[in-house]
């Protein structure tokens, strides 16, 4: 990180709460998925992988049982104030109801605070983008809340902790994938994990000449009032068809041959889909590993753009602003692969770009963007980054 940027935020820090004194600053970082979606509630795999763009906090403890909450991103919100009795999800907390979500969920599993805190958090990762500033926010939380409380947690329970959060406090039914990806983080390599029982392992990427380009299409997800939680529930459905014939615990646990000896099973046409989709998505990834480790940087792009294919037209959450930024970066010279990334209904794409062909990439790709949706898209050259820690 840039040096003045914790004084920068330390003073902020004093200009919004009084003092500095006994505040410490630290650092959790958003993650794009580089392929494998909507397979991690479905006992499939992922490749995410940590960014350097995240989420900075600024901690301390207070002396009585008050909570105050600051974010710089929205700055017109002004201090948020909740306390230690009152822990319970409302529309009026707004963005806060992430930090409070994990606070309570320490307290679930008997870790109590014995006083609140003020919590003051500036954001690098473009709001609403897809690239989990959510799952950001949860893991800093809980990542902080083992500092200034002495909790002992590992990193892979903080993402547990994170993702219960989401599911139980702030009622989105997402899977383990984003928490994992930003608590596990590791610098220089994407982490293959089975969702199905979070083994995992590291695998360098190794970019020689390429760069990963995030394109934001600025159009605005709420993943809790999206269609997410629909899809999941047509996925899960496919499963219990096809329980009835093979005996499976996950649609992850099926090859595609399998899938095509037992599809008859699944009553409707676009439940079939569904489960094609996360059958054929999980397959894609174990390959994008393997070609990653054998370094075929091109062949792993090549299945970035099936990918996308199949999250647009077997799962359908792209839409059309997505389907732009895909379509347009295919087109494009020195693009190895382009994808939706993330949970779907808009957000990002990620793409992997010859170095010398990333300008004329961001100014081409947003020129056709802009013409067909009307709005500008973001782009944004990102690095592989670590995990949660303490500046």
């Amino acid at each position: 990180m840039e040096t003045g940027l914790k004084e920068k935020l330390l003073d902020e820090f004093e200009r919004v709460f009084g003092s500095r004194e006994g505040a410490a600053v630290y650092f959790a970082p958003g993650r794009v998925n580089l392929i494998g979606d909507h397979t991690d509630y479905n006992g499939g795999h992922a490749f995410p992988c940590a960014l350097t763009l995240g989420t900075y906090g600024v901690a301390r403890k207070r002396e009585d049982r008050k909570l105050r909450f600051y974010s710089t991103n929205f700055e017109s919100s002004g201090v948020i104030m909740s306390d230690l009795e009152n822990m319970k999800a409302e529309e009026k907390a707004d963005w806060t109801n992430y930090p409070k979500g994990v606070i309570w969920a320490f307290d679930e599993r008997g870790m109590k605070l014995t006083c609140g805190m003020d919590l003051l958090l500036y954001g690098t990762i473009p709001n609403g983008s897809g690239l989990s500033s959510s799952a950001s926010v949860e893991v800093l939380t809980g990542f902080i809340l083992c500092d200034l409380f002495n909790f002992e947690v590992s990193n892979q329970d903080l993402a547990l902790i994170g993702q219960y959060s989401e599911n139980h406090f702030n009622g989105v039914n997402c899977g383990i994938m984003d928490q994992f990806a930003i608590a596990m983080g590791k610098k220089d390599h994407a982490i293959f994990l089975d969702t199905s029982d979070l083994s995992y392992q590291y695998v360098p990427i190794h970019l020689k000449g390429e760069k990963i380009v995030i394109a934001c299409s600025n159009k605005k997800r709420g993943l809790a009032d999206s269609k997410y939680n629909e899809r999941r529930a047509e996925s899960e459905k496919a499963k219990e068809e096809l329980q009835q014939v093979i005996g499976i615990n996950e649609l992850g646990d099926l090859t595609e041959e399998l899938f095509d000896r037992y599809k008859v099973a699944i009553k409707d046409e676009v439940r079939l889909r569904r489960a094609r989709h996360a059958v054929t998505e999980n397959q894609r990834t174990i390959r994008a590993m393997q070609v990653l480790q054998e370094g075929d940087i091109t062949a792993f792009g090549k299945l970035m753009n099936e990918s996308h294919r199949s999250l647009a037209e077997d799962y359908e959450v792209t839409g059309v602003e997505m389907d732009t930024l895909a379509e347009a970066a295919w087109g494009q010279e020195g693009v190895l692969g382009s994808r939706i990334t993330g949970g779907g209904f808009g957000g990002c794409t990620v793409s992997i770009v010859k170095e010398d062909k990333v300008e004329n990439f961001i100014h081409n790709v947003g020129k056709i963007y802009k013409e067909k949706i009307g709005y500008a898209a973001d782009f944004y050259v990102v690095d592989i980054g670590g995990g949660p820690e303490k500046l």
